[in-house]
């Protein structure tokens, strides 16, 4: 009995034992549901901080700026063409060289445009000269109708002469021929006085003719004249039309003689160089671009929901992804497209379909952009840009 005894303290002390043993396994519960209502109320106060931010940035800029990064540079390139045709005999640019206005890009052979030129130049001091030879003529002339006016006096005064001699001889031929029926007067003599009155009708006849012939020559000489002072009248040697006209195919030719050198119209970038030397060019082939990187531009195309504000003037803050966020562009809302991009479109959407879908639209905005930072920050174009518009003052 006595090593009985402790017996039944055996099932209490298993039990005490058994005891510490499940406390442990439900202690870590509650960190697990510390950390589960920590992480819910981090997020939920991420979520908040959120909201208040994106309210505050909505309420500050968000509300008063449209954005987009569909945006890119873009400038108004000229295109280097011959206007007339020849031989490249140089080429004096390279793509990608900058170039300034008035450099010589391409020469042209320009020899036969100076053989025009001066051909030209010879056409124009013949006709000075003709011309003045019609200033010449005009004093000659005039005198020449004032000799004819002398000729027509000069006739009239035969015919008065040659009327007297006839009337003479009319009287003396009467007489003879009343003294003839009296046997006073012979038959020769009668014959003779016949004969002169005969002559004195004929003087008489020849003068009266050459009257006529002098009236004719006078008005042969006023139309010579007139003439003469048609081609003079008006203007003076530089202004006549035949001066006028040489003058005109001497500035032709003179502009041809130019137009075989190729020059920058302004400062810019060589671009799409297509020429090498000894081509034979012709009008109008594109030979190079100059592109004019000083004064470009951006267009930025915005969804038709942003433009609702939008003005022109409104300023605007651009960011390349050539120099990063860093370097800011300041610039300005140059104008809007008249239409979308879509609208211009080579084969444009037609949108009258039973399964038609409605897209948003973007519409181009012209950016210009402050010369200053474009000379500090060159920029190409073609290249992606961000574009903000502060449409607050809208």
């Amino acid at each position: 009995m006595a090593d009985s005894a402790p017996a039944p303290d055996r099932g209490p002390a298993t039990a005490a034992t058994s005891t510490p043993t499940q406390a442990p396994a439900a202690a870590p519960a509650r960190p697990a549901n510390a950390r589960r209502s920590l992480l819910f109320g981090l997020l939920t106060v991420v979520i908040l901080a959120l909201g208040l931010g994106y309210f505050v940035y909505w309420f500050t800029i968000g509300r008063t700026h449209v954005a987009t990064d569909d945006a890119y540079v873009n400038a108004d390139s000229a295109d280097i063409t011959p206007q007339v045709a020849g031989q490249v005999i140089r080429v004096l640019a390279q793509d990608t060289q900058p170039v300034k206005q008035g450099q010589v890009l391409v020469q042209i052979d320009p020899a036969d445009a100076k053989v025009a030129l001066d051909q030209a130049q010879a056409e124009l001091d013949q006709a000075t000269r003709k011309v003045n030879g019609y200033f010449a003529n005009e004093q000659a002339l005039s005198g020449q109708v004032a000799v004819r006016a002398a000729d027509i006096t000069k006739a009239d005064a035969q015919i008065m002469s040659a009327q007297s001699d006839l009337d003479r001889a009319r009287t003396e031929l009467g007489r003879r021929q009343r003294l003839a029926q009296s046997g006073a007067v012979s038959g020769d003599e009668l014959t003779q006085a016949e004969n002169q009155a005969h002559v004195a009708e004929a003087a008489l006849a020849q003068a009266r003719a050459a009257k006529i012939q002098a009236n004719a020559n006078r008005g042969a000489a006023l139309g010579t004249q007139a003439v003469n002072t048609a081609l003079i009248s008006g203007a003076p040697v530089a202004e006549n039309p035949e001066v006028t006209a040489a003058r005109a195919k001497v500035a032709k030719a003179q502009l041809d003689f130019d137009r075989t050198t190729l020059r920058a119209p302004f400062d810019g970038v060589i671009a799409k160089k297509n020429v090498a030397l000894g081509e034979q060019v012709q009008v109008g082939a594109p030979l190079m671009q100059v592109v004019p990187i000083s004064r470009a531009y951006v267009d930025a195309n915005f969804k038709e929901v942003q433009l609702r504000h939008v003005r022109l003037g409104q300023p605007v803050t651009l960011t390349a992804d050539l120099y990063g966020g860093h370097v800011k562009f300041h610039g300005r809302v140059a104008g809007v497209a008249g239409g979308t991009g879509a609208a211009f479109a080579l084969i444009p959407a037609q949108n009258a379909t039973g399964n038609w879908i409605k897209i948003v639209q973007r519409l181009p905005v012209r950016v210009s952009l402050d010369p200053e930072e474009l000379k500090a920050h060159p920029l190409r174009v073609g290249l992606s840009m961000k574009a903000v518009i502060d449409v607050s003052g809208g």
